[in-house]
């Protein structure tokens, strides 16, 4: 049960003097129980929307960090950052360019395929304003990303964070970064 229900619940039962039995559809107690049942729903909603919202993030971390691992969590050089950048942008391209062979000619393209292409998109883009990742020179970091447990957002917080750009530049950023 949700936490704000069972409160509203055990504080109904103790002023009643014990278990609820039965409540009046439009008393205050039902009302507050059913006002505790819907924050209590907004809040699993908030939630998982934030769940979603944070998945790319983490599947990007685990990628770099699956990286460094392969490197035996020495710092990479920037040559090696930017060649495990380019095969993150274009982890979608064998996809997207089997999906767009397997379509008739004249057909317009399937969903899978316009939001395969928009995906790529953004990540060419982003590679060329300035790629965020978790900072991969650093044996501090790389050290501080190994004992991350692989899903917990709080814990990147911890995480030193770099922008590297197509061109090789590297600028420092925060966490979590805004607009992406």
């Amino acid at each position: 049960m949700a936490k704000t229900f069972e409160k509203e619940r055990k504080r109904i039962a103790k002023k009643k003097g014990g278990k609820i039995e039965a409540l009046h559809a439009n008393s205050r107690n039902a009302k507050r129980l059913h006002t505790a049942v819907i924050r209590d729903d907004r809040l699993k909603a908030l939630a998982a929307a934030r769940k979603k919202q944070d998945k790319p993030l983490i599947r990007r971390t685990r990628f770099f960090l699956e990286a460094a691992r392969e490197n035996e969590l020495k710092p990479l050089d920037e040559a090696a950052v930017q060649a495990k950048i380019l095969e993150f942008v274009g982890q979608h391209n064998e996809e997207y360019e089997e999906i767009k062979k397997t379509r008739r000619a004249g057909r317009p393209p399937s969903t899978r395929e316009d939001l395969l292409k928009m995906a790529i998109e953004a990540l060419e883009t982003e590679h060329k304003n300035g790629f965020y990742l978790p900072d991969l020179s650093s044996e501090k970091n790389l050290a501080m990303l190994e004992r991350w447990d692989g899903s917990s957002w709080a814990f990147l917080t911890n995480v030193t964070w770099v922008k590297i750009s197509a061109d090789g530049t590297t600028k420092p950023s925060s966490f979590p970064p805004q607009g992406l």
